[in-house]
């Protein structure tokens, strides 16, 4: 199973947040990758700056053929045609796209002088990926540490677990 996080929390020339997401997810299958299963939005504070726009955030279970790196490269494009700029790590985005989970593997490599860890380090956590994961992957297990999605829920601060709100589809 391969799992992506997409978040917004700028508007773009294309439209709202919710358009932008939906947008990658369209430019995604143009790129040969098939939607599975797409969970609801859920809104959260921006992190670690509150004060920036919240977020929307989705995951999304796909199947594709291309490799890891063909699969970094095609999201690197999708980021781009969705206008967000890449200055300052944490910096408000149009789009924002990651590989949390690809086929259980426990992945380090570079690509275009950035380094890659599948899963990210510090997707346990993050309220705006294990949440909606959950929602479409109940018995998720995390490739590395071998939990199990509700244990690594559970584990989260009261904070994160109240400051994440599950919107209706848009």
């Amino acid at each position: 199973m391969i799992f992506l996080a997409l978040g917004s929390n700028l508007n773009s020339s294309f439209g709202d947040r919710f358009k932008n997401i939906n947008l990658a997810i369209s430019y995604l299958e143009a790129y040969g990758v098939k939607i599975l299963k797409k969970s609801s939005f859920y809104e959260t504070p921006s992190y670690p700056n509150k004060n920036n726009p919240k977020f929307i955030n989705v995951v999304i279970n796909i199947d594709t053929n291309l490799s890891i790196e063909n699969l970094i490269s095609s999201i690197f494009d999708i980021e781009k045609k969705l206008e967000r700029q890449r200055f300052k790590k944490n910096d408000p985005r149009t789009c924002d796209i990651d590989v949390i989970d690809f086929k259980g593997q426990n992945l380090n490599f570079e690509y275009k002088d950035l380094n890659f860890t599948i899963p990210h380090k510090k997707l346990i956590y993050r309220n705006f990926v294990l949440f909606p994961l959950s929602e479409i992957s109940p018995n998720w297990k995390h490739p590395k540490s071998d939990k199990f999605i509700k244990d690594l829920i559970e584990n989260l601060s009261s904070e994160d677990k109240m400051s994440i709100l599950k919107l209706k589809n848009s």
